[in-house]
C-alpha cells in the first residue's frame, strides 16, 4: 500500500516549507515508490506567508502505523504568542505517534509538535532564529542546535525552509532506500543530500555578513575554486590591490585570512563527503589537498566550522 504522507497546513505557513518535502513525496511517487499526499486543515482555505491561498481539505484520511504527518513551518512564533492549532488537531499528531506512526515538522512547525506534548523527553531541532523562542516553551525537550534534522523516537523535526527538503530525502531512503533517495534528489536538481547533523549555515554563508566589496569578490573566487591551488598575489591581481591591502581588508571583514577561509571551506566540503561514506584520503583529494596530513591535522584540531574567529 503506498504511504500516506499528511501535510497540516497552519495559517500563514511558508511556502517552501510545505512545497520542497511535498515535492520530494511527490517526485518518489512519479518514480514509483508510492506515496500519497493529502493536506488538511482547520479550513477550507489557509493563506500563506507569502499571501498565496493554498485550498485544503477538513477531513483526516485513515492513517496506519506506516504513514506519516509532516506540520510545515509558519510565520514565525515569536510574532504568534499562541499556536494556532486547536486541542482535536494535537490529539490527532498524539493519537498518531501513540499509534506508531512517524510525525515530523519544518521549522516552525515543531511549535506545533511540542504543543502537542511530543517534544518532552525528546531531541528536536528548528530553525536557527526560532532556538531561544522554543528552549523557552519546551524545556522538558533537548533541543539541538544547528542542524539540519533530529529524529527521536519518530518525532522528526528539521530547521526551517530548505531543510525540508534534506528531511524528506532522510525519510524516503529510510523507507524506500538510498538510491529512491538519490533518484528523487537527481530529478529535483538537488547539489546534495546532506546528512541531518551537517550545520544549517554553509561556512560559505557565515562569512558573507560583512559590506565590503573586496572581501566578497576575493570570497566570490575562492568559493569557485577552493580545491585549486590559490596564491596571495593571484587573489590580489584579481581585484587589484596588493597582497598586504587584500589581507587587511580580507581580515577586518570576514576575521579570517583567505588561507584560513579556503581552508574552512575544504574541510567543510571534506566532512560532507566523508559523512556520505568517502574515506579520508579520497575526501582529501577532492577538495585539493595532495594528501590526507593536513586533512587529518585540521580534523585533529577541530577546527571551527562556526562564527568567524577574529584576528585568525
Amino acid at each position: 500500500m503506498p504511504t500516506k504522507v499528511v501535510f497540516l497546513l497552519l495559517p500563514k505557513l511558508h511556502l517552501l516549507d510545505l512545497a520542497g518535502p511535498a515535492q520530494a513525496f511527490s517526485t518518489a511517487n512519479d518514480l514509483g515508490h508510492g506515496y500519497d499526499l493529502y493536506y488538511v486543515a482547520e479550513a477550507d482555505e489557509v493563506v500563506t506567508a507569502q499571501g498565496i491561498p493554498v485550498k485544503a481539505q477538513r477531513d483526516w484520511p485513515e492513517l496506519s502505523p506506516a504513514d506519516l504527518i509532516v506540520v510545515p513551518g509558519w510565520r514565525s512564533p515569536r510574532f504568534t504568542p499562541q499556536v494556532p492549532i486547536a486541542a482535536l488537531t494535537k490529539q490527532r499528531l498524539r493519537s498518531h505517534h501513540a499509534a506508531g506512526g512517524q510525525v515530523a515538522s519544518v521549522c516552525s512547525g515543531a511549535d506545533a509538535l511540542g504543543a502537542a506534548g511530543l517534544l518532552d523527553g525528546r531531541s528536536y531541532t528548528t530553525h536557527h532564529d526560532l532556538t531561544d523562542t522554543l528552549s523557552t516553551r519546551y524545556p522538558k525537550g533537548r533541543l539541538v542546535r544547528d542542524v539540519l534534522y533530529v529524529v527521536d523516537d519518530r518525532v522528526i523535526t528539521s530547521a526551517g525552509i530548505a531543510s525540508g527538503i534534506d528531511l524528506a530525502l532522510h525519510l524516503i531512503a529510510v523507507d524506500r532506500g538510498a538510491e529512491a533517495a538519490a533518484r528523487v534528489a537527481r530529478e529535483m536538481v538537488v547539489y546534495a543530500r546532506r546528512n541531518g547533523d551537517e550545520p544549517q549555515e554553509s561556512a560559505m554563508l557565515r562569512h558573507r555578513g560583512h559590506v565590503s566589496d573586496l572581501a566578497h569578490r576575493v570570497q566570490d573566487v575562492i568559493d569557485s575554486r577552493y580545491a585549486d591551488q590559490l596564491r596571495l598575489a593571484e587573489l590580489a591581481r584579481g581585484v587589484g590591490v596588493s597582497e598586504r591591502t587584500l589581507t587587511r581588508v580580507f581580515t577586518a571583514a570576514t576575521g579570517l585570512t583567505p588561507l584560513r577561509y579556503q581552508q574552512i571551506l575544504r574541510l567543510e566540503r571534506a566532512e560532507h563527503l566523508i559523512g556520505h561514506g568517502a574515506t579520508i584520503e579520497a575526501a582529501a583529494r577532492a577538495v585539493g589537498f595532495e594528501d590526507a596530513r593536513m586533512l587529518r591535522r585540521l580534523r585533529s584540531r577541530g577546527v571551527d566550522l562556526g562564527p568567524p574567529l577574529l584576528g585568525a
